[in-house]
């Protein structure tokens, strides 16, 4: 039994790999709560409980992958019933959304509106704050992506609106997003961080490209996915330096004063969402060894003026951007300093070979 084996990186690599948790011991209240334990900390807190299928031996086994501020889980067990309460405030802050497709076996799941049947190849959406039993009825596999709600809000905010979740067919949308997810899973472990933060992007617009078109909309959730739409428009066009609120309003067929109505309830008007893209991006780039000098990542970016650039990432960041280019630069030399050292460390003092063709 394992419970939280966190595998280990080389000693120069920063890219942090799976978390895996297992459980194959007999059927007894202490496994069951070993379950609830691994499932509070991968999906969501529920009391778990024993049926008449599940085995005298229970199997339970957890991979999760985190790319950006979202989680791919994997989760395979023995048969079990699980129970989710109502979301308690501090829970309701911290919720979290989650998709999920069966690879293998049957699951029950049983909400307030609706009871689903899923086998393998079935996906659905679920809402972590909404009461739910779940029953596996046989061994199963399913992979899961946990989302932050408050990111999934934010590029589909007309989920906040509705009763229940929409239900997810096999639509081509759908095919596509679980197909990206299978290759993301695959090849998660050669990405950095900053593609890991693009992976998560990605993953996003492709599960609301899924998810939008079944999800019926109200005046106020109409504000608010064209506020996404627009914060999508202006990630897609920083490196624009003509990028402002002329040029947005423009490409969405509407007012400059109407774009900055759409913002007026929002902490953030549309030029400093600008900025705080183009600076979040700037230090990404900063972060990276071959990210280039700070001034090529400045202009990069949609910045003119480098001192500009300068001050306004000193007050965001509370460091200049060639503080944070020297630490990353002498990171990336220790690191190449400790792979020589490995190397002359591994190589032999002698070699015979050479020796004796010398004599």
């Amino acid at each position: 039994m394992v419970i939280g084996e966190q595998v280990a990186n080389a000693p120069v690599d920063e890219r942090p790999g799976p978390e895996r948790w297992r459980l194959r011991t007999a059927l007894s209240v202490r496994a069951l709560e070993e379950w609830t334990d691994i499932l509070a900390e991968t999906h969501l807190l529920f009391d778990v409980r024993s049926t008449q299928r599940t085995p005298s031996t229970f199997y339970g086994a957890v991979t999760r992958r985190r790319f950006g501020d979202l989680a791919l889980v994997d989760c395979a067990s023995s048969p079990f019933l699980a129970r989710s309460g109502s979301a308690t405030a501090a829970q309701r802050d911290a919720g979290v959304f989650g998709l999920q497709f069966v690879r293998k076996g049957v699951e029950q799941v049983r909400e307030r509106s609706r009871e689903l049947s899923l086998t393998a190849g079935d996906v659905m959406l679920w809402d972590g704050l909404m009461p739910v039993e779940i029953e596996v009825i046989e061994p199963f596999v399913k992979r899961t992506v946990i989302f932050p709600r408050d990111r999934l809000l934010a590029v589909c905010p007309r989920l906040e609106d509705v009763g229940s979740l929409p239900p997810l067919g096999r639509t081509a949308s759908v095919r596509l997003l679980v197909r990206y997810l299978d290759a993301l899973a695959l090849e998660l472990g050669a990405l950095d961080e900053p593609g890991r933060a693009v992976a998560a992007d990605a993953a996003l617009e492709l599960l609301r490209a899924a998810v939008a078109p079944n999800v019926p909309s109200s005046r106020a959730a109409k504000r608010a996915a064209m506020c996404a739409e627009v914060r999508r428009y202006i990630r897609a066009h920083l490196q624009d330096g003509a990028l402002g609120p002329e040029s947005i309003a423009a490409a969405h067929a509407m007012s400059v004063r109407a774009l900055h109505a759409l913002f007026e309830d929002t902490d953030e008007s549309v030029c400093g969402l600008i900025r705080h893209e183009r600076l979040a991006r700037c230090h990404q780039d900063l972060a990276l060894p071959s990210g280039g000098s700070v001034t090529e990542i400045a202009f990069r970016w949609g910045f003119h003026d480098a001192a500009h650039f300068a001050r306004v990432f000193k007050q965001h960041y509370e460091l200049t951007p060639s503080d944070v280019r020297r630490a990353t630069l002498a990171r990336a030399a220790a690191a190449a300093r400790n792979g020589d050292e490995a190397a002359s460390s591994m190589a032999p003092e002698h070699d015979p070979l050479v020796e004796g063709r010398a004599a």
